[in-house]
């Protein structure tokens, strides 16, 4: 079937911008802080297991840098491998960590929330973190590298790093917003374009395996976003993959241009460097550092 412009996709951890996003204006509305903790909204539990969780802000979570494993594994607990705030490593389990807070201090569900600040107001109108039984309408089906089609998954709770489907329409009217500076107050954006910390150009997911033991002098992130910074100007990006859909944004605030790809294949990442190059043009380090934790 043909894709259109309401052919939803799932993005993967294209999620974590937008809920980035969310999590901003609960700042801008004086209801969060990026550098207190987060333990006074979540269970004992965390605390009890290691201190270091009463050391852990929504800053080192948007930035990767809480010290969590991408993800703990099916039935083992959360734990947090180098002291909070010293060095990145890609945590999706992160996100998830900060999303029982946001819901804790907003006392809704996360994607109830997020039509509040983000769906409703940009008009991302055909994006959500949660299944609906009208997506069946529109919907692609993720296929595997040999061309097979994949099982749909249907998310019934709301995944802060990686459970959102939306359009590239709705995703790009997301991206508009940013490079406008809608929705948050300049500060707010000019932190989440900030470099928070460089990144390990050898490593993605660092609490099991040492990177290169150098950091990057043009690689960066941000609060929810990665940032390059070349000869081009500065970049703001991030990828996708969900198994068998994979997706990449980039875009430059100084020239206001960008472009959102969503695939619905195991092999959409491959196609991301010449889409870039046709669109932007210029370098993207981006996509040779996604290829060193593979």
């Amino acid at each position: 079937m043909p894709v259109t412009a309401h052919t939803r996709f799932s993005v993967g951890s294209l999620s974590k911008p937008v809920f980035a996003y969310g999590v901003l204006n609960l700042v801008d509305a004086g209801k969060l802080k990026l550098n207190e903790p987060l333990a006074p909204y979540l269970p004992s539990e965390f605390t009890k297991r290691d201190p270091r969780f009463n050391q852990i802000t929504a800053r080192f979570v948007l930035s990767h840098r809480t010290g969590f494993p991408n993800w703990p594994g099916d039935g083992k607990p959360l734990t947090i491998h180098f002291t909070p705030g010293e060095r990145f490593s890609y945590s999706g389990a992160g996100m998830v960590f900060l999303q029982i807070a946001i819901e804790k201090i907003t006392g809704e569900k996360l994607n109830d929330y997020m039509q509040e600040p983000v769906f409703g107001p940009l008009g991302m109108k055909h994006s959500s973190y949660v299944w609906k039984t009208a997506f069946e309408r529109d919907v692609a089906v993720g296929h595997k590298a040999s061309g097979v089609a994949v099982e749909l998954s249907k998310a019934e709770q709301a995944n802060a790093a990686s459970s959102l489907e939306t359009t590239a329409e709705d995703y790009a009217i997301f991206l508009v917003a940013v490079l406008s500076g809608e929705g948050l107050q300049p500060s707010t954006l000019r932190e989440m374009e900030t470099p928070q910390i460089a990144v390990d150009p050898g490593c993605i997911n660092c609490v099991e395996r040492a990177g290169s033991g150098k950091l990057s002098a043009e690689m960066f992130w941000g609060l929810g976003f990665g940032i390059e910074k070349t000869t081009e100007g500065e970049t703001l990006w991030h990828w996708g993959d969900y198994g068998v859909f994979k997706s990449f944004f980039a875009v430059r605030p100084g020239t206001k241009s960008g472009v959102v790809y969503l695939t619905n294949s195991e092999n959409g990442l491959s196609i991301g460097p010449q889409i870039v190059a046709d669109s932007l043009g210029g370098s993207q380090p981006a996509f040779e550092w996604l290829k060193s934790d593979q």
